[in-house]
């Protein structure tokens, strides 16, 4: 199958990392697949707009900015068009964008069908994270315009179905494909004590996390937690970084734990497996509400044990006291106690750390599962369309 993915991307984030991974799964399947979107990508910073986008984010009115972003559109369907026509595609796959109607244009133009993989409901994520949105009713349109009219939404979670659906897309449209994992990535990791004495942590009990480091995830709390309990010999490891590390690292001087906090600054993926070796509680302390954690898969396939907060969403991945040890976010000190219940628990860490990883391959949450999913989908849009 020759299957077009269509996006938006313009930093190497994670939804960069969804990007690479669906689309090389796609290629070991053996299907052909074309990436048409900005040209900048692969030079972006990490996690950030960059370039002629910040500058425009920053001294632009928000109006101004959004009609613009809307705008792009056209000079991106021209672009898509040209793509169709050379490449002839079997179906468009891409990737949502807010103000983004594009791939709606060009696949009714040229009758091919379109998946829509929705990771977030953007109009909501930015009009409460990136202090509102001016153009109010052209966004809410372009929402639920693009999501309305793919064949199939992929959302990487039911609770973000629910959201979609309720935009009027009907259930048998709705497919969840959370994120997942390649195999390859992980496979050939060292031991942990192994792995310990390459980062100067023999001997201690690590709690460890992967990802962007930003305030909402609370790391504050295991610092305070490893500074009240010495007895326990933990020690700390971040691996990554974001806005919010240098506030732990003066936290941690603060609190005296200097020795006990180590944070990597950016990994390459590639690298990330040998880090995570090291671990032996995997913490993910919060969670956007309709979020799939990247971090959540590769924890679980490495076999460790999972602290993670009692939400929907989690919920949908792991079950506490079976392949994870879930916290209520509301109750204080409720994440405090999980740590110590896996601290002080070797045999609960070794038991649920076995069931995560069972879970990633009794559910297949693996990128190349999600290809196969991908194509089955593709493959059945393809056949509704030629009979319509």
């Amino acid at each position: 199958m020759r299957i077009l993915f269509h996006h938006r991307i313009r930093s190497k984030d994670g939804q960069f990392v969804h990007l690479e991974e669906l689309t090389r799964a796609l290629e070991r399947e053996g299907h052909e697949v074309l990436i048409v979107g900005p040209a900048a990508v692969q030079t972006e910073q990490f996690g950030s707009d960059a370039g002629i986008v910040d500058l425009l984010k920053r001294f632009l009115p928000k109006a101004l900015y959004e009609a613009l972003e809307f705008a792009y559109s056209v000079p991106a369907y021209f672009r898509l068009m040209r793509a169709i026509r050379s490449f002839r595609p079997d179906v468009v796959y891409e990737r949502y964008q807010l103000f983004f109607p594009t791939g709606v244009w060009a696949t009714r133009r040229s009758r091919l069908p379109m998946l829509l993989e929705v990771n977030a409901p953007l109009l909501q994520e930015r009009a409460k994270h990136s202090g509102g949105i001016a153009l109010q009713q052209l966004a809410s349109w372009s929402e639920r315009y693009v999501w309305n009219a793919a064949a199939y939404c992929l959302p990487v979670t039911r609770v973000l179905a629910d959201m979609v659906q309720a935009t009027g897309v009907p259930d048998e449209r709705l497919k969840v494909i959370p994120n997942g994992i390649d195999f390859s990535r992980f496979d050939g990791a060292p031991g942990r004590e192994e792995a310990k004495a390459r980062r100067g942590l023999q001997g201690r009990l690590v709690l460890g996390f992967v990802g962007f480091i930003r305030d909402w995830h609370g790391l504050e709390r295991v610092l305070q937690y490893v500074a009240a309990h010495p007895e326990q010999n933990a020690s700390v490891l971040l691996v990554g970084d974001g806005p919010a590390r240098s506030d732990l690292e003066a936290l941690a001087a603060q609190l005296g734990i200097t020795d006990r906090v180590q944070v990597t600054g950016i990994v390459q993926r590639d690298e990330v497996a040998q880090w995570l070796a090291a671990f032996d509680i995997a913490l993910q302390p919060d969670v956007t509400a309709y979020a799939s954690p990247l971090k959540l898969f590769e924890y679980m396939y490495c076999g460790l044990p999972v602290i993670a907060p009692d939400t929907p969403n989690i919920r949908e991945i792991l079950a506490n006291g079976g392949n994870g040890l879930l916290f209520d976010r509301g109750k204080p000190g409720d994440f405090e106690r999980a740590m110590a219940e896996l601290v002080a628990d070797g045999t609960l860490r070794e038991r649920l750390g076995a069931a995560a990883r069972q879970t990633i391959l009794d559910r297949d949450l693996t990128w190349q599962g999600n290809a196969r999913r991908v194509v089955e989908l593709a493959q059945a849009a393809r056949t509704a369309s030629t009979r319509a």
